[in-house]
């Protein structure tokens, strides 16, 4: 890679994320998938494509080529709570992969890894939070690594 053309301190800096395109063979069929885990609103649809809505972000599910190869590839979706996500998931026809964390492959080969809001730094404005029905806080870990960042007050 060459050298930057254009000094740090003018440099855009990462806010978040908007949204998350995920390939899937048939968008109708990615929709019940995901439905039977997940509770959520449709965004939009066209013929070939959905949005699912995730507050102030959103997923979306495009109709193309279904990649079955493993890799460690993957996308990390945030709920209010987990504890019935993995049986769901088996449930919904997932297939749950090995290690450490809750990673399932969709039908497509899509990795999904699925963490609890309160364990993790990624946080959301209370007012959207609000607007989405939800009433959440984060673990003292979290408020502790959030501090360490400046971005929270120290739990205690």
């Amino acid at each position: 890679m060459g050298e930057a053309t254009v000094p740090a301190a003018y440099r855009p800096q990462l806010v978040g994320l908007n949204h998350l395109a995920l390939e899937v063979g048939n968008v109708d069929e990615a929709l019940a998938f995901y439905g039977r885990i997940f509770s959520f609103k449709l965004r939009g649809r066209t013929p070939n494509s959905a949005f699912i809505d995730m507050g102030d972000q959103f997923i979306a599910l495009m109709e193309g080529p279904a990649r079955p190869e493993r890799s460690h590839r993957h996308f990390g979706l945030v709920v209010d709570d987990r504890t019935s996500v993995r049986q769901l998931a088996v449930e919904a026809g997932a297939e749950l992969v090995d290690g450490p964390f809750l990673d399932f492959l969709d039908p497509w080969g899509n990795r999904v890894e699925v963490v609890e809001y309160a364990e993790v730094q990624f946080t959301k404005a209370p007012q959207i939070l609000h607007g989405m029905g939800l009433q959440l806080s984060k673990s003292e870990k979290a408020q502790r690594e959030l501090a360490q960042k400046g971005m929270a007050s120290i739990p205690g």
